[in-house]
């Protein structure tokens, strides 16, 4: 829920101003937001950066600030793509290491939160309005949430996040996880093929080696390998839709694999979680993968759970296109820290 930029707050002197950043393994987006105020996240303050464009957290935070003008935040809340230990985050997918303490130190702040970045993805689940979502296939949703839920959250970007939100007595708790990890369960000939030729590369395949940008160029990779074609080097996610585009099969071969495998991916996270009251798909893959996912094998294998196949047929799947869901569940987490109900 974006609050429109003619309602932008007025930052200076605000104690409980937070800094919010948004980690993935391609790029970075920061926002400054009053962690009281009732619809903090607002356009005209979020920012994004090539994480490759920095050493580290720091400098990126430090050019953020600079094009602000803003004053020193109070607080920091920091959703990274990687498992955080301790202290300590690791990027999945780039380089930077984050050390909760030194980055406090360094950029002069009294706390900073770090957290999964799909926990931030599940927390933004209970401030979402109808039209930041999109359904598909069959179940409904109930919004707001009920006081005592549980949903799943699952989406492809640089690689595969996998969360869940507990909603208990009206509070919600965000599962840090690192599911995109889960091992990649074929289903047919064609699959299991893939599957073959992935492993004679990686050893173990994830899911995350499927359904991710990278995930589909393996795919596609995969696929050439199967058909005796040769292999582009230097194929590219947007090579392969943009051959799908063009009508090319093997390119269209490989993008409904992705949509099917990604459904039923879904499919078994909320048999896990018994998210039985809806899964959420976000990340940065799926506005843009939408007309696809809605045209694809994705909602069957979702629903295709054998025994469960009925219970599954009544569970939603929303689609997730606020641009800046990763930002607004920090905030979430920054109006926690603030001693706020969200």
């Amino acid at each position: 829920m974006t609050q429109p930029a003619s309602n932008d707050i007025a930052l200076d002197g605000i104690a409980s101003l937070a800094l919010l950043a948004d980690i993935g393994g391609t790029n970075v987006r920061f926002a400054l937001v009053d962690a009281k105020a009732p619809a903090p996240l607002c356009n005209e303050r979020i920012r994004q950066y090539e994480v490759a464009d920095f050493a580290n957290l720091q400098d990126a935070a430090r050019q953020y600030l600079s094009e602000m003008h803003a004053p020193r935040p109070d607080s920091a809340v920091f959703a990274v793509a990687g498992r955080i230990d301790g202290d300590i985050a690791r990027i999945t997918n780039h380089p930077w290491t984050i050390s909760r303490e030194d980055t406090r130190v360094a950029l002069g702040l009294s706390r900073v939160r770090l957290v999964n970045d799909f926990a931030a993805q599940a927390m933004a689940v209970e401030l979402l309005d109808a039209d930041d979502l999109v359904l598909l296939g069959g179940g409904q949703w109930s919004h707001p949430p009920a006081r005592n839920s549980n949903f799943a959250v699952i989406g492809p970007g640089t690689g595969l996040g996998v969360s869940g939100l507990i909603v208990r007595d009206g509070r919600g708790i965000a599962l840090e996880t690192e599911g995109g990890h889960v091992a990649f369960a074929p289903e047919g000939d064609e699959e299991f093929a893939v599957l073959a030729r992935l492993a004679a590369r990686f050893g173990r395949v994830s899911n995350e080696r499927l359904i991710s940008g990278g995930g589909l160029v393996n795919i596609h990779r995969a696929l050439c390998e199967i058909d005796g074609a040769p292999v582009e080097e230097d194929f590219r996610p947007r090579d392969v839709t943009a051959g799908a585009d063009a009508g090319n099969d093997r390119c269209v071969r490989a993008i409904d694999i992705f949509c099917a495998v990604f459904g039923a991916a879904t499919g078994d996270l909320v048999l896990t979680l018994g998210a039985w009251d809806g899964a959420f798909l976000t990340g940065g893959l799926v506005p843009r993968a939408l007309p696809r996912l809605q045209a694809s094998a994705f909602r069957a294998r979702f629903e295709a759970k054998g025994r469960f196949r009925e219970a599954m047929s009544r569970v939603p799947t929303m689609a997730v296109v606020h641009p800046h869901a990763g930002l607004l569940g920090a905030a979430a987490f920054a109006a926690q820290d603030a001693g706020l109900p969200l």
